[in-house]
């Protein structure tokens, strides 16, 4: 019997004579932890037409119950589905195990039940079938960056709610770049007076064009609470980002005295890395740890990721008070400044109660406390380079979890910043970070917005391969299979097509998806 058409592929599904009608008389049964993903799939059904009250568990008009007990497959996500003619029961150990039941319940329904408003004749009806289900890794994550492309309060609670679909449990929200600073912090009005907006962008690539276009915007602390709120209610962690110490034109364009050289820059126009750092001075560190305050604030999640990746040295090594400075410290050279700047944060971040994420550079010149978990981007063998160092790891690699990478060869893809990955090539990944005292934690895709500008730039760049990422961090390698994820895929583009989501088809970009750019150029 073919593997039924849900993404990521359960551990076990069997299916059953019958089917559970969801009509009028439905109504969701649930108790204290189960109550949150009851309410999220009162709201699913409410899309389709069906109103259905939630009432306690032993309410005798539930004929869809969620029940917390005992762990399913001895994992706390690990949960039971089991659908007959008369009744569905979800069962996990926990709240996020019941939310991840209640995504595969969603992907049971028919497409079209996923609309916003009913579509078809009668109520929706799903086949009775038993599952068994529970993550191959605990971290499976998607990163957006609305650095360089602000990205709207409604698309970020968008991508949160596909992530939740696919039982990701990570967005992380790379909110500070060169190109722009995101969040509000109120002891620094000019960081998003200044910082948050720049002039116009660089057009293309290779090219002195700009658009003569100012582009910004940034979170309040209101919007930030909506979305943490609004992720936590489908038992997804935001992982917000502030990258340090490099990575901050925006910063030092509107706090100059914070740099290295004190001189008035710009917000940056173009992509690529800025030369400007923060200067290795304790008005800088303060600041850091200013900002740090209102994110540990705004964001309640167990991490905070500091960045640390591509921070060029230049700067502190042309300066003879970031030598100075060095020598005070007693370090080797100025390059081991962003160690000590980072590992200043990581004591605080730890002191909250909180656990520090960065790029794999932070494992370089000085490195980091073995409990700071490195995300492995540059290479696969960044993870157990990581991993033997004592670090958990989140692969990464941009050879295949980059997804502002060209989808294939043809001359129509729009715009892209290089590479080719495609979703074949996700589909057979297998993710490895060696041995080691560190553990690989998981997985996650990153969704670079240089060539990015718009929501439906990031979703035609994002699906199906974060479709196929989901099923490499979901299901076990025994029970995954590149070939019928791959057969799977057009049904469950359908669902896509439902929630109103740009992917880019299996066959190729429709003709408003086409960038009209000419053949890409090889990396």
């Amino acid at each position: 019997m073919p593997d039924p058409d849900l993404i990521p592929l359960p551990l076990v599904h069997e299916r059953r004579a019958g089917t559970f009608a969801v009509d009028t008389g439905t109504a969701i049964g649930a108790d204290g932890d189960a109550r949150p993903a009851a309410w999220v799939l009162h709201d699913v059904l409410a899309g389709a037409g069906v109103r259905a009250p939630v009432v306690p568990a032993a309410d005798p008009s539930a004929s869809i119950v969620l029940r917390v007990g005992e762990p399913v497959r001895d994992h706390p996500e690990g949960y039971r589905l089991t659908v007959t003619p008369e009744r569905t029961v979800l069962d996990g150990g926990t709240g996020p195990a019941l939310a991840r039941a209640v995504q595969t319940f969603r992907q049971l329904l028919p497409p079209a039940a996923l609309r916003r408003a009913p579509v078809a004749d009668g109520p929706p009806a799903i086949e009775c079938c038993h599952i068994e289900d529970a993550p191959r890794f605990d971290w499976r994550g998607v990163h957006l960056d609305v650095a360089r492309h602000f990205m709207p309060v409604s698309f970020v609670l968008k991508l949160i709610d596909l992530a939740a679909l696919h039982r990701l449990n990570v967005v992380h929200l790379h909110l500070t770049d060169d190109q722009g600073w995101r969040l509000e912090v109120p002891s620094r009005p000019r960081l998003t007076e200044v910082g948050a907006w720049r002039t116009e962008t660089v057009v293309g690539k290779e090219t002195d064009a700009f658009d003569g276009t100012p582009h910004g915007g940034y979170y309040t602390l209101d919007d930030l609470r909506e979305i943490v709120t609004y992720a936590a209610q489908r038992s997804i962690t935001v992982v917000p980002e502030i990258d340090l110490p490099g990575h901050v034109q925006a910063v030092v364009a509107a706090y100059p005295e914070l740099g290295n050289t004190g001189r008035p820059i710009e917000v940056r126009r173009t992509w690529g890395i800025s030369p400007h750092v923060l200067a290795p001075t304790d008005e800088a560190l303060a600041f850091a740890r200013e900002v740090l305050g209102t994110v540990l604030d705004a964001f309640p999640g167990p991490w905070v990721h500091l960045g640390g990746d591509e921070c060029p040295r230049t700067e502190w090594r042309e300066s003879p008070a970031a030598a100075t400075r060095a020598a005070q410290l007693g370090l080797g050279s100025v390059d081991e400044l962003q160690s000590w700047f980072l590992r200043a944060l990581h004591a605080d971040v730890t002191a909250a109660g909180r656990r520090v994420v960065g790029w794999d550079e932070v494992i370089d010149d000085g490195g980091m406390p073995a409990d700071t978990v490195v995300m492995a981007w540059q290479d696969g063998a960044r993870g157990p380079a990581a991993t033997a160092a004592g670090h958990d790891v989140v692969m990464s690699p941009q050879q295949v979890t980059y997804y502002d990478h060209y989808q294939s060869d043809g001359a129509d893809e729009p715009l892209a910043i290089g590479g080719l990955t495609t979703v074949e090539d996700v589909a057979a990944w297998e993710p490895a970070a060696g041995a080691g005292p560190g553990r690989l934690l998981g997985v996650q895709g990153q969704l670079w917005t240089e060539y990015l500008p718009t929501p439906a730039a990031v979703e035609y760049a994002a699906f199906p391969r974060l479709n196929a990422l989901a099923e490499v961090a979901w299901t076990a390698p025994a029970r995954r299979d590149a070939a019928g994820l791959l057969r799977r895929l057009p049904e469950h583009l359908r669902r896509l097509d439902a929630l109103d989501v740009g992917y880019r088809p299996l066959d190729g970009p429709l003709p408003g998806q086409r960038g009209g750019t000419g053949r890409r150029r090889r990396p």
